[in-house]
């Protein structure tokens, strides 16, 4: 955190970030993105505006020429787009008092006792490719808490979940017998948006407003309890587990009512 606030006016390199927190430079901004709920890049640059608009109101001869360059922006246009974008006003508005601009503070971790409750999981190994057919919807990453239980409601109105529920009893596949919520294309989200599929396992022809998405033969971490296992997934059990995350995505599977438990978190993983 210290060398990202250090090179907020220079070039930020993500191996260098990568290095100084010990970790590997694939997995450290899907770690970033996982533990603090907003994605490296995100993180950057809206630090760099709040240090901006911070610029604006206390510094009067400043030029925004100057400050679109010093934050790494190619023109005072991609600036003040930018600018607007997270303050909700332009570059020279905010340069008046009282004007009411937002400020994205600087991250801080402390150090919290966890582990104090088990973490029930198993270990599923797919050997062979994974067909998975369905309705895919684009997710804003910091809403999707909120946003997705809406897909799920909004998808049982419509009649999409009771036609996946008719498909995936037609032939079951493997133990992903249920209905699937496919979360992006990784295993952490890193971008500001990521696509979620509502669907199932599918091999047969599928319908024209349904599309399908392959999953490769894989290891993965099953935990019970979908809400409680994004919780805890990150900051309890990867660390100490000796698996890291595989690049694909994370699958949220809800089985029948009457299983116990009824929904599941597959999480792609390889060993260490």
């Amino acid at each position: 955190m210290d060398y990202i606030e250090q090179n907020l006016s220079d070039e930020i390199d993500g191996r260098e970030a990568a290095r100084l927190a010990c970790c590997p430079e694939y997995h450290f901004p899907r770690m970033f993105s996982a533990l603090t709920g907003i994605s490296l890049s995100e993180y950057i640059r809206r630090r760099r505006l709040s240090q901006a608009a911070f610029e604006l109101q206390n510094v009067p001869d400043v030029r925004i020429i100057d400050l679109a360059l010093k934050y790494g922006y190619d023109s005072p246009d991609s600036f003040t787009r930018a600018f607007k974008s997270l303050h909700g006003v332009t570059p020279t508005t905010a340069r008046s008092k009282g004007v009411e601009l937002k400020a994205f503070p600087r991250l801080f971790f402390q150090m919290t006792i966890k582990g104090e409750s088990e973490m029930d999981y198993r270990i599923e190994v797919l050997d062979a490719d994974i067909e998975i057919v369905g309705v895919k919807q684009e997710v804003v990453t910091q809403e999707a808490f909120h946003t997705i239980p809406k897909l799920w409601e909004e998808a049982t109105a419509s009649g999409l979940v009771p036609r996946i529920i008719e498909m995936s009893w037609e032939n079951p596949q493997c133990k992903m017998e249920g209905i699937l919520g496919v979360c992006g294309k990784q295993a952490a989200i890193t971008d500001e948006k990521f696509d979620y599929l509502i669907g199932c396992c599918y091999t047969a022809e599928y319908p024209g407003d349904m599309e399908k998405t392959v999953i490769p033969k894989s290891t993965w971490v099953v935990f019970p309890n979908i809400t409680e296992a994004w919780k805890r997934l990150y900051t309890e059990w990867m660390p100490t587990s000796g698996y890291e995350l595989a690049d694909l995505p994370c699958i949220e599977n809800y089985l029948a009512p009457d299983r116990v438990p009824n929904n599941e978190l597959w999480v792609p993983v390889i060993a260490k």
